[in-house]
């Protein structure tokens, strides 16, 4: 179950939510999750190559897929906020644990 947690830009103060834990609603909807939420060229990817993988394999390889993208896209998607300079604005705790699951000092 992914767990939300708050992030804010130093310079412009916009807040946006990072997530860390299994994505469901990736695992269930592909690469819509990241088209919502503004990764368009990853959403694009991951719809794309779901679309491949269950073309040659009679929809097998679309449950693998999910099932590997559900595991690792809320961690990619808050890592890339971080990156883009977000800092974490959320109760310690839940910082302390978004760090831990992340691997961020």
């Amino acid at each position: 179950m992914a767990t939300a947690v708050r992030l804010r830009h130093p310079q412009s103060g916009i807040v946006r939510t990072g997530y860390y834990g299994f994505s469901w609603t990736s695992f269930f909807f592909g690469g819509f999750p990241a088209l919502m939420r503004g990764d368009v060229w990853i959403g694009l990817a991951i719809l794309a190559g779901s679309l491949v993988a269950s073309a040659f394999s009679a929809g097998l390889l679309w449950f693998a897929v999910g099932l590997v993208w559900a595991f690792i896209y809320n961690k990619r998607y808050t890592l890339g906020l971080l990156e883009q300079g977000y800092v974490f604005d959320d109760d310690p705790r839940r910082v302390a644990d978004a760090k831990r699951t992340l691997g961020v000092a």
